[in-house]
């Protein structure tokens, strides 16, 4: 059998059986992951006992509650974290290692080699999101009782379809310029700072918040709280699914674009495997 013509769902298997095969080599790495994601839980839980019910008109519009409102928005942001690197990642592995034009020549498109290589990072941080939930669900009381999980699994689609936009468009900045990729930073440090993952957009000034809202972190998050914390429908969730699915309508044809484009520039300036 020729590699065109296995079914469409081995190739992917195939990526993400050797990325589990390597995440497994490093068991150490592994316990230590688990063990940030405890620590987090808990200082967070603390941190939310200093603050009482001093944080509660602030948070109305969550159930009223600061940890359940932080520790949803420092796990789903681990999507963030994940789709502004594995792209870029997997460019510069491929440069590093001198498989970028091997890949070229085979029957797989590099999209598609791009694509397959993060399927492993998003299932590991799905892992790692449901890891948060379960310590402050059993370790801290964490109520997600009226979770609306039709709702939690739109916005969870449509999350990463958003944020992926942008790691394809690092992944090509990597491919043009090497180094220095300033979409991955930017937009991962102004999202942290106004996505509203440690404290509600709405205590920002007016002009901040504006700008918030052209961040599709400040859309997911309120969503994914929304969905977990008050149970609310797909039908109520409106204003954030347009824009999350606007932001990956939109986004995810131009960034493939862009990438084509700085494909094709590095292959025909010979600068492929520089790094």
């Amino acid at each position: 059998m020729t590699a065109l013509s296995l079914p469409l769902i081995y190739k992917p298997l195939s990526f993400l059986r050797r990325d589990f095969m390597e995440a497994a080599s490093y068991r150490l790495s592994f316990l230590w992951q688990v063990f940030g994601v405890l620590f987090s839980v808990v200082m967070f839980y603390f941190i939310s006992r200093l603050f009482g019910t001093s944080a509660s008109p602030y948070l109305a519009a969550y159930g009223g509650k600061y940890f359940p409102f932080v520790l949803i928005g420092i796990a789903f942001t681990r999507y963030l974290n994940v789709a502004l690197s594995t792209f870029a990642d997997t460019v510069r592995d491929g440069q590093e290692t001198g498989t970028v034009e091997v890949m070229l020549i085979t029957p797989t498109r590099y999209l598609a080699v791009l694509v397959y290589s993060s399927l492993w990072d998003y299932f590991y941080v799905t892992y790692e999101v449901a890891l948060y939930l379960l310590t402050g669900i059993f370790g801290f009381g964490l109520q997600v009782g009226s979770a609306d999980l039709l709702s939690t699994l739109v916005v969870l689609v449509l999350t990463i379809c958003a944020f992926s936009a942008f790691g394809i468009l690092s992944a090509a900045f990597v491919l043009v310029f090497k180094r220095g990729d300033p979409i991955s930073f930017l937009f991962g440090t102004l999202s942290t700072l106004l996505g509203g993952v440690y404290y509600p957009v709405t205590i920002l000034p007016e002009w901040v918040q504006k700008c918030s809202n052209l961040l599709p972190l400040t859309y997911a998050l309120r969503a994914m709280r929304h969905a977990i914390l008050l149970g609310t429908p797909v039908s109520r969730l409106g204003i954030d699914l347009w824009a999350l699915a606007g932001f990956a309508l939109f986004g995810i044809p131009v960034s493939l674009f862009l990438f084509q484009r700085a494909l094709n520039r590095a292959r025909k300036e010979g600068t492929l495997l520089q790094f």
